[in-house]
Protein backbone atom coordinates (compact mmCIF):
# COMPACT_ATOMS: atom_id res chain seq x y z
CA UNK A 1 0.00 0.00 0.00
CA UNK A 2 1.60 3.23 -1.19
CA UNK A 3 0.46 6.37 0.57
CA UNK A 4 1.37 9.85 -0.44
CA UNK A 5 3.42 11.79 2.12
CA UNK A 6 0.40 14.02 2.83
CA UNK A 7 -1.86 11.02 3.52
CA UNK A 8 0.80 9.41 5.68
CA UNK A 9 1.16 12.59 7.77
CA UNK A 10 -2.63 12.91 8.10
CA UNK A 11 -2.96 9.32 9.29
CA UNK A 12 -0.10 9.77 11.72
CA UNK A 13 -1.63 12.98 13.11
CA UNK A 14 -5.04 11.29 13.44
CA UNK A 15 -3.49 8.36 15.33
CA UNK A 16 -1.65 10.67 17.73
CA UNK A 17 -4.78 12.73 18.41
CA UNK A 18 -6.97 9.70 19.15
CA UNK A 19 -7.52 9.24 22.87
CA UNK A 20 -6.40 5.85 24.16
CA UNK A 21 -8.74 3.95 26.51
CA UNK A 22 -8.05 4.80 30.15
CA UNK A 23 -8.58 2.20 32.81
CA UNK A 24 -7.43 -0.13 35.56
CA UNK A 25 -5.53 -3.38 35.06
CA UNK A 26 -4.28 -6.20 37.24
CA UNK A 27 -1.39 -8.62 37.05
CA UNK A 28 -2.33 -11.84 38.84
CA UNK A 29 0.08 -14.41 40.15
CA UNK A 30 -1.65 -17.71 39.44
CA UNK A 31 0.56 -19.58 41.88
CA UNK A 32 -0.05 -17.65 45.10
CA UNK A 33 -3.02 -15.43 44.15
CA UNK A 34 -1.26 -12.13 44.78
CA UNK A 35 -2.40 -9.18 42.66
CA UNK A 36 -0.71 -6.03 41.38
CA UNK A 37 -3.14 -3.28 40.37
CA UNK A 38 -2.42 -0.13 38.39
CA UNK A 39 -4.19 2.34 36.16
CA UNK A 40 -3.32 4.57 33.27
CA UNK A 41 -4.78 7.02 30.79
CA UNK A 42 -3.48 4.49 28.22
CA UNK A 43 -4.28 1.19 29.90
CA UNK A 44 -3.14 -1.08 27.06
CA UNK A 45 0.17 0.76 26.79
CA UNK A 46 0.69 0.56 30.55
CA UNK A 47 0.10 -3.20 30.53
CA UNK A 48 2.58 -3.63 27.69
CA UNK A 49 5.11 -1.49 29.56
CA UNK A 50 4.65 -3.54 32.75
CA UNK A 51 5.15 -6.80 30.83
CA UNK A 52 8.26 -5.41 29.16
CA UNK A 53 9.69 -4.15 32.48
CA UNK A 54 9.07 -7.52 34.12
CA UNK A 55 10.76 -9.35 31.26
CA UNK A 56 13.71 -6.95 31.47
CA UNK A 57 13.85 -7.34 35.27
CA UNK A 58 13.37 -3.62 35.77
CA UNK A 59 9.80 -3.31 37.10
CA UNK A 60 9.50 -0.72 39.87
CA UNK A 61 7.66 -3.17 42.15
CA UNK A 62 10.49 -5.36 43.45
CA UNK A 63 8.29 -8.03 45.08
CA UNK A 64 6.38 -8.54 41.82
CA UNK A 65 9.63 -8.66 39.89
CA UNK A 66 11.11 -11.23 42.26
CA UNK A 67 8.05 -13.48 41.96
CA UNK A 68 8.10 -13.05 38.16
CA UNK A 69 11.67 -14.36 38.10
CA UNK A 70 11.06 -17.11 40.68
CA UNK A 71 7.77 -18.48 39.31
CA UNK A 72 8.08 -17.68 35.60
CA UNK A 73 6.09 -15.46 33.26
CA UNK A 74 3.59 -18.21 32.43
CA UNK A 75 2.24 -18.08 36.02
CA UNK A 76 1.01 -14.48 35.57
CA UNK A 77 -2.02 -13.08 33.78
CA UNK A 78 -2.72 -9.51 32.69
CA UNK A 79 -6.29 -8.23 32.64
CA UNK A 80 -8.05 -4.90 32.15
CA UNK A 81 -10.69 -4.91 34.89
CA UNK A 82 -12.33 -1.54 34.28
CA UNK A 83 -12.28 1.34 31.81
CA UNK A 84 -13.10 5.01 32.22
CA UNK A 85 -16.48 5.74 30.68
CA UNK A 86 -15.85 8.59 28.26
CA UNK A 87 -18.11 11.63 28.22
CA UNK A 88 -18.77 14.42 25.74
CA UNK A 89 -19.05 16.90 28.63
CA UNK A 90 -16.33 19.56 28.19
CA UNK A 91 -15.76 19.56 31.97
CA UNK A 92 -15.09 15.80 31.98
CA UNK A 93 -11.78 14.99 33.68
CA UNK A 94 -10.42 11.59 32.58
CA UNK A 95 -7.63 11.65 35.18
CA UNK A 96 -10.07 12.32 38.03
CA UNK A 97 -12.36 9.53 36.84
CA UNK A 98 -9.38 7.19 36.66
CA UNK A 99 -8.43 8.06 40.26
CA UNK A 100 -11.98 7.22 41.39
CA UNK A 101 -11.78 3.84 39.65
CA UNK A 102 -8.39 3.13 41.20
CA UNK A 103 -9.72 3.90 44.70
CA UNK A 104 -12.76 1.69 44.14
CA UNK A 105 -10.69 -1.27 42.90
CA UNK A 106 -8.01 -0.79 45.55
CA UNK A 107 -10.71 -1.29 48.17
CA UNK A 108 -12.35 -4.17 46.29
CA UNK A 109 -9.17 -6.16 45.61
CA UNK A 110 -7.28 -5.31 48.78
CA UNK A 111 -4.12 -5.56 46.69
CA UNK A 112 -1.64 -4.54 49.38
CA UNK A 113 -0.01 -6.50 52.17
CA UNK A 114 -0.11 -10.29 51.95
CA UNK A 115 -2.84 -10.32 49.27
CA UNK A 116 -1.09 -8.14 46.76
CA UNK A 117 2.00 -6.38 45.56
CA UNK A 118 0.81 -2.78 45.95
CA UNK A 119 1.99 -0.58 48.80
CA UNK A 120 -0.68 0.68 51.24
Amino acid sequence: MNLSPENRRALSRQYKETARPAGVFVIRNGLNGRVYMAGSLDVEGAMNRARFELNMRSHRNKALGQDWIAHGADRFTFEVIDRVKESEDPAFDRAAELEKLLALWREELQCDGDKGYNSP
